[in-house]
């Protein structure tokens, strides 16, 4: 890793690497500029350098394709989201750091945390989904997995009719499901060759770890406490820390269960790339009741869609567009923006049609397509 010091840093610099603070935490992924909020961020923060294992670019990438997309997935809209969604962001990057220096977080502003987070997605939906599945916030670290798993657990909670009351413990519990690993030593959290038996034992330990934050230090509810120490139960009862089965597993651990492993699935990490949320959804299905409790899963195929809001499709007849809507009562045919007809038109201003697969029965899904796959056309 390279250490590049903060003061060094301009509005505009790109590297062909992501840029990392405190060598896990994304700044920005490779081929991304930074921006001046980024480097405000860091200041607020008193970061004194970042690392990359990159190299600084002079050209923006000249691939049409690219820009094509950039332009369908950066609507003034999306860009709002993104923007609320980096200053939520760093925010919980003050507040975990605090955890992991043992210095007191109070619970106030977890709940001003979750709140701004609620009413951002009932305001912005679509978009909120869409920078999920498309890393449209950068690569996602601990920070990321912390907001998303809020915002998909969330979803999952309305489509189960929770209570106002519990879908607020349950968006809390999410948030706070892994900020026991704060308490795990850095070489073994972020160790990517095969751990030995004891760092296996440290990394399960954490589900405690956050129980006792929730519950002793940050004096949250028993219920938020108990979802964060067994969301790596197992349906099967082959999971940990207590090796715990079925419907003796909390109803919101089981919840944090299913949308940390997809969140896990479509994010990008350092290790592995992305998996577009088609592939992800097929590959939770599979589960066949080994690890997830099938309601939930039901509930969450209900609220994602087979194919969840920002999946690139092929349509039957040619045109290629993007999910912008599910049909809870009809998973495979959700709404799609025409972002490519069939004659290979682009729209590049986003002003493609709106097709509802619901209505138009003649016309479905072939096939989910990867972005990338179209970027390389």
């Amino acid at each position: 890793m390279k250490t590049i010091k903060v003061s060094d840093l301009r509005p505009g610099l790109r590297f062909d690497k992501p840029v990392y603070v405190d060598g896990e935490n994304l700044l920005v992924p490779e081929n991304v500029e930074i921006k001046q909020r980024d480097i405000d961020r860091l200041i607020k923060w008193r970061v004194q350098s970042v690392t990359t294992e990159g190299k600084p670019l002079k050209e923006l990438p000249s691939s049409k394709k690219n820009s094509f997309l950039q332009q369908a997935f950066s609507t003034p809209e999306q860009q709002a989201v993104i923007d609320a969604y980096s200053k939520i962001a760093a925010e919980m990057q003050d507040v975990f750091e605090r955890v992991k220096a043992n210095t007191a977080v109070k619970s106030v502003e977890i709940d001003e945390t979750i709140d701004r987070l609620l009413k951002l997605l009932a305001r912005r939906k679509g978009e909120v989904v869409q920078l999920i599945l498309y890393g449209l916030q950068g690569e996602s670290g601990f920070i990321e997995n912390a907001l998303n798993s809020t915002i998909l657990a969330t979803l999952v909670g309305q489509s189960l009719n929770m209570v106002q009351h519990k879908l607020i413990q349950l968006a809390t519990a999410a948030l706070l499901h892994d900020v026991g690993m704060l308490r795990v030593p850095s070489a073994v959290r972020n160790k990517s060759t095969e751990l030995s038996p004891d760092e296996v034992k440290a990394i399960q330990a954490h589900p405690i770890y956050s129980y006792r934050i929730i519950t002793k230090e940050m004096r949250f509810a028993e219920e938020i406490g108990v979802a964060a120490l067994q969301h790596q139960e197992r349906w099967d009862g082959q999971g940990y820390p207590k090796r715990m089965s079925g419907a003796n597993i909390s109803v919101m651990a089981r919840i944090v269960a299913v949308v940390d492993a997809f969140e896990a699935m479509v994010s990008k990490r350092p290790y592995r790339d992305s998996m577009i949320g088609y592939v992800a959804m097929k590959t939770i299905l599979s589960d066949n009741g080994k690890r997830f409790d099938p309601d939930i899963l039901r509930a969450f195929i209900q609220t994602m869609g087979i194919y969840p809001i920002g999946s690139v499709v092929l349509l039957k007849d040619g045109r290629i567009g993007r999910v912008i809507e599910v049909n809870s009562g009809a998973a495979l045919r959700p709404q799609v923006k025409i972002m490519i007809d069939a004659n290979g038109r682009e729209f590049q201003r986003d002003e493609g049609a709106i097709v509802d697969l619901a209505r138009e029965k003649d016309v479905f899904i072939a096939k989910a397509v990867n972005p990338k796959d179209i970027a390389r056309r």
